[in-house]
């Protein structure tokens, strides 16, 4: 199971997104005439300015299975509020047996995270967060669930537009 990959930069609608590699999976079908081999591969793009994304990629070798899944990843991209290089607010994210915690962190704190919650919020450009993953460590799960808890997040000025008031009366009622 390979881990790490070289990023590369892909330009979509004047956006740069580079790729992450989070996981990669040898699968097998077993037929009557033996053992058929094919690779699954999941990808989290972003431009490191709020913009992320994942995909999964299924094929018959690892670079058909990774160009899939960027693919995918372009498809499903969202925009994440981002406050002073890190999140506006705590959220809890969950997916399946995927469960995930996160919270903003002070400057210089760094990413606080492991494995496929720490690609998917270096492709999004937080800086400064402390994570914590429970439940299923399947990247799947929880990759899923990063990205449910970035869907959860909102920044005060969005707020007060929905609200249709102020910025001052979000913080002082």
């Amino acid at each position: 199971m390979a881990k790490s990959r070289k990023k590369e930069v892909v330009k979509t609608n004047e956006i740069e997104l580079k790729d992450r590699l989070v996981a990669i999976n040898r699968v097998t079908k077993v037929t009557k005439g033996g053992r058929t081999f094919s690779f699954s591969a999941i990808v989290v793009v972003g431009n490191e300015a709020g913009t992320v994304g994942h995909g999964l990629g299924k094929a018959k070798e690892v670079t058909e299975a990774i160009s899939k899944a960027v693919e995918d990843a372009k498809k499903n991209l969202i925009n994440i509020p981002i406050i002073n290089n890190t999140l506006p607010h705590e959220v809890i994210g969950k997916a399946d047996g995927g469960h995930v915690f996160m919270k903003p962190a002070s400057e210089g704190t760094g990413i606080i995270a492991g494995g496929a919650m720490r690609a998917v919020l270096e492709s999004a450009g937080i800086q400064n967060v402390l994570a914590k993953s429970k439940g299923s460590s399947n990247p799947h799960n929880v990759v899923k669930a990063t990205f449910n808890a970035l869907n959860q997040l909102k920044d005060a000025n969005s707020i007060a537009r929905k609200r249709g008031i102020s910025l001052d009366k979000v913080f002082n009622g």
